[in-house]
């Protein structure tokens, strides 16, 4: 069974204190260093990552997707980054092991209804180092 681990990149971002500072001084470097991250956990374990943000167009985004890169999809001006999450883990939980990795309490109890295994954005750091036989304690710093 292929393991799917899907991302919430705004919760990511937030709550990871080093990816916040990232941020706040320059959008794009708080992505980049989540998506090289989730690029380095993918290509080092059995896991496909699709990491999901809130978009700003009018039709969904996406980038990368394949085998060497992480899936990122961008909702579109009318929906939000959690009904595609809500979506994907629907869609999926019935073939795949699915993980969702969010903080919005609404979010994983929707998609541990539909049969994903849930966490927090602390337990994929957790989860990461663990898999990856790292103790990798920056990213709580």
């Amino acid at each position: 069974m292929e393991k799917v681990l899907i991302v919430d990149g705004h919760s990511a971002i937030f709550s990871t204190p080093w990816l916040r500072e990232l941020h706040q001084t320059n959008n794009d470097s708080g992505r980049d260093a989540l998506i090289r991250e989730l690029s380095d956990y993918q290509n080092l374990s059995d896991t496909y990552v699709i990491l999901v943000y809130d978009g700003k167009g009018n039709t969904i985004g996406q980038q990368g997707g394949t085998e060497q890169e992480i899936l990122i999809l961008y909702s579109r001006t009318n929906q939000t980054a959690d009904t595609i999450i809500e979506r994907l883990a629907a869609k999926h939980a019935k073939k795949h092991d699915v993980q969702v990795a969010s903080n919005d309490l609404m979010v994983l109890e929707s998609c541990y209804a539909s049969g994903a295994h849930t966490m927090s954005i602390d337990s994929l750091w957790d989860k990461i180092d663990y898999d990856l036989g790292k103790r990798s304690q920056h990213r709580r710093s």
